[in-house]
């Protein structure tokens, strides 16, 4: 906590203490993004950090069979349903929407084929941050699943979703900093630069992509954490209601 401290405090020392000059606009929010961004991954990696010890237990293997560690083929399985699993190719859909109705970038036009346009750049971005992630995470088995946190409280599975965005198991069991996330959604973001549009393909582009990829990574986490549960709940309900109906019926 101490050492998380310590960087807030000096990325506020730092931000408030120096301008610099990015076409032209000094002082403004848009030259502090790489820097705010930097801060961010800083952040991330100290909780992980800290976490290490205290929320192993968190990990729940319940209801799923996991090899530790992690092996070529699970590796390969991650990095195709990742990227067009049904949860990725949906949520595909709904952000090329909101891109095309926004018309952004502008380059793509406000049509069908800019959607397409939107949909593959995101699913080839993607593709590209889980390619980097697996594979660097090879060499120091850094495992890029998510662990739900089944028999915790509410409280204690939040806290497991949001470590796991900055943490990853490795193959004792243990939790730490996820290098490989960090060199997968950086790297790729910052590569996709080379055949992204002219208007979306800056340095504090890159950055801002990168924090929302972590954002993405959150929300996902939260996917699969709650909607087993709510799934089963659902279903359970619609088949008590099928069967009352039945028992009407008679």
């Amino acid at each position: 906590m101490q050492r998380l401290q310590r960087i807030m405090e000096a990325s506020e020392h730092f931000f408030g203490s120096q301008t610099y000059s990015l076409n032209s606009q000094p002082n403004s929010m848009v030259q502090r993004i790489p820097w705010f961004f930097l801060v961010i991954l800083l952040s991330g990696s100290v909780a992980a950090s800290g976490q290490e010890e205290r929320e192993t237990c968190l990990i729940s293997l319940a209801g799923e069979e996991v090899s530790c560690p992690i092996s070529i083929q699970q590796r390969f399985h991650w990095v195709v349903k990742s990227a067009v699993g049904p949860e990725s190719l949906t949520a595909g859909l709904f952000l090329a929407g909101i891109a095309t109705g926004r018309d952004t970038p502008e380059e793509y036009g406000p049509h069908w084929d800019g959607f397409g346009k939107r949909y593959g750049m995101r699913l080839t971005g993607i593709a590209t941050s889980n390619v980097l992630e697996a594979g660097f995470g090879s060499l120091w088995n850094e495992d890029p699943r998510y662990f739900r946190a089944t028999d915790q409280p509410v409280k204690r599975r939040i806290q497991n979703i949001l470590v796991m965005t900055f943490a990853a198991r490795r193959a004792d069991g243990s939790l730490a900093p996820a290098y490989a996330r960090y060199i997968g959604k950086t790297g790729s973001n910052f590569l996709s630069n080379t055949w992204r549009a002219g208007s979306v393909s800056s340095v504090n582009d890159a950055c801002v992509r990168t924090i929302l990829g972590f954002v993405g990574r959150m929300g996902s986490n939260a996917f699969a954490e709650f909607w087993p549960d709510a799934r089963k709940h659902i279903f359970h309900r619609k088949h008590r209601g099928d069967v009352l109906r039945q028992f009407g019926r008679q």
